[in-house]
């Protein structure tokens, strides 16, 4: 079961674990049953074309995916990395960067859950995009993994 977190509480998070989080001027905008919205503004994030820095892009949607899982672990001790990811940059973002992380469906959960119980570890795909007046303009797929 996740906590009951305000937005703030996980912005208070992630700018102490996750220093550049504090840089990019990220904030939580949505968090619900559902999923997960981190924003950012473009002013701090973008690059010599003035729209989202692909390193920008790329950060938030690994920081909205980390967010969600810390949120559902409900293990504020445990070590969370990212192991592996693939991104799609497929239309500028000339605004405010919003990634969308969904909350993947229970048994995957129940299914990453009971393996960190039993071993202490436990591995899950989670997906975020980032959309841009109802386009999605990033598509983002990483694989973290959580150690107790």
């Amino acid at each position: 079961m996740k906590p009951h977190l305000l937005p703030e509480d996980i912005e208070n998070f992630l700018y102490g674990k996750i220093p550049l989080t504090k840089a990019m001027e990220m904030r939580v905008e949505y968090y619900e049953d559902d999923k997960l919205v981190i924003t950012a503004p473009l002013s701090v994030n973008h690059n010599h074309l003035g729209t989202a820095f692909g390193g920008s892009l790329a950060a938030i949607a690994t920081l909205a995916g980390y967010a969600l899982l810390w949120l559902e672990l409900g293990d504020k001790e445990a070590h969370i990395v990212i192991r592996s990811s693939k991104v799609s940059y497929d239309r500028p973002v000339r605004g405010e960067i919003r990634a969308i992380c969904l909350r993947p469906s229970e048994a995957t959960l129940a299914r990453f859950r009971k393996n960190y119980e039993r071993s202490g570890k436990g591995r899950i795909k989670l997906g975020v995009t980032i959309e841009e007046e109802g386009n999605v303009c990033v598509d983002f797929e990483g694989i973290y993994v959580a150690i107790r």
